[in-house]
């Protein structure tokens, strides 16, 4: 809103300095910085009001023994991300760009899954929460609204069912067909990924920050011609605008990391980690990077992996010996680790490590070609 109002005034009285407002690292500048201040303000008053009306964690009979105590930790503390990155996109981007209007709709939407599982759980005090087939048609649902309005939009050209394939020069893979069924695969793993990962104090925020930085470089440069063309990837016009949103994001997430590190005052619960997974996973696709995601986002392809993997080797030892066995101490992976003896804070901080050089990694792609 703030972008066409000083659009307005500087195309109408054209007064000095108001052209900065033009730029769009000012405006993620902007955004970053707005959401970083609403989160750390937000933070404290939602945490109340959770605490007031005693929206606390419930005790995991399936999870670590050693977690029982942090029972009662206000959850549901998603809605501070959600607020803090929605309001600054509104404030500071173009929120004409189909670009904006996706990535929003795609958080939103997940986040409103994710906050009535929530609800489900702690209000209603219904242990599963949301029943896992209504969950998965949300995320089904929103995929296919993205998918289709890519697949279908003229915006997008001829690049449309395209993907920058890594460390290749020149060479896009072509989904076809198969497009829109891939983009509903991806949001429901995504969001589903971050979920598994919100498992430790600051982890899954703390990943996601992480993640979030590379693909703001990447946001911008397929947005900007004469990068996209240095690196011979996509260039995809407007997509730049993606930056203010990552940024906002960003900032929000920082804020939110403020009262989530070890011990955490505040858990996300599903409200927030469905929406991050699916941001995630919706940018991937709108910048076409939807083959970088398993390096990108790798501890939250651990985290899925490790989960798949002790199921299926439960299952099938239980068929051939009667007897159940398991891979891991206990999965998702990072509890494997708490298992083994590591404190907590030592786990989260290992993860960002390996989080941080996957990153790198995914920005080296697109020159290591």
């Amino acid at each position: 809103m703030f972008y066409y109002l000083f659009e307005y005034i500087n195309r109408a009285f054209n007064p000095p300095g108001f052209d900065v407002f033009r730029f769009l690292t000012f405006r993620s500048a902007l955004a970053a910085i707005s959401a970083l201040f609403m989160s750390l303000l937000l933070g404290p008053v939602i945490i109340r009001i959770l605490q007031k009306n005693q929206l606390g964690e419930a005790k995991k009979a399936d999870g670590p023994k050693f977690h029982w105590s942090k029972a009662g930790t206000p959850t549901m503390g998603g809605i501070i991300v959600v607020l803090s990155v929605v309001i600054p996109v509104l404030l500071w981007s173009d929120i004409k760009s189909i670009y904006i209007i996706l990535i929003l709709v795609g958080t939103l939407w997940l986040g409103a899954v994710g906050f009535l599982d929530d609800y489900l759980k702690v209000v209603k005090k219904k242990p599963n929460g949301l029943i896992a087939r209504y969950k998965l048609l949300g995320q089904i649902l929103i995929g296919l609204i993205v998918g289709a309005a890519i697949y279908f939009s003229p915006v997008f050209g001829e690049y449309n069912t395209l993907t920058t394939v890594p460390f290749l020069k020149d060479v896009n893979f072509d989904f076809s067909y198969f497009y829109i069924p891939v983009v509903v695969f991806i949001v429901t793993a995504t969001s589903n990924a971050v979920n598994l990962t919100d498992g430790l104090d600051g982890l899954a925020i703390g990943v996601t920050t992480i993640v979030m930085l590379a693909l703001a470089i990447i946001s911008y440069v397929s947005g900007n011609a004469i990068y996209a063309n240095y690196l011979n990837i996509i260039y995809l016009p407007g997509s730049g605008e993606l930056t203010v949103f990552v940024a906002a994001l960003i900032g929000a997430s920082l804020g939110f990391l403020w009262f989530n590190f070890y011990p955490a005052q505040v858990f996300m619960g599903d409200t927030g980690s469905l929406a991050l997974g699916g941001a995630f996973g919706i940018l991937a696709v709108l910048i076409k990077k939807e083959l970088l995601i398993p390096i990108l986002g790798g501890i939250f392809f651990l985290e899925t992996v490790s989960v798949i993997i002790q199921r299926l080797y439960f299952k099938y030892t239980k068929k051939k010996y009667g007897e159940g066995r398991r891979i891991f101490k206990m999965a998702p992976i990072h509890h494997h680790f708490e298992m083994t003896g590591l404190p907590e804070p030592k786990i989260v901080m290992r993860f960002y490590i390996v989080a941080i050089i996957l990153a790198i990694v995914s920005l080296a792609s697109f020159k290591i070609r």
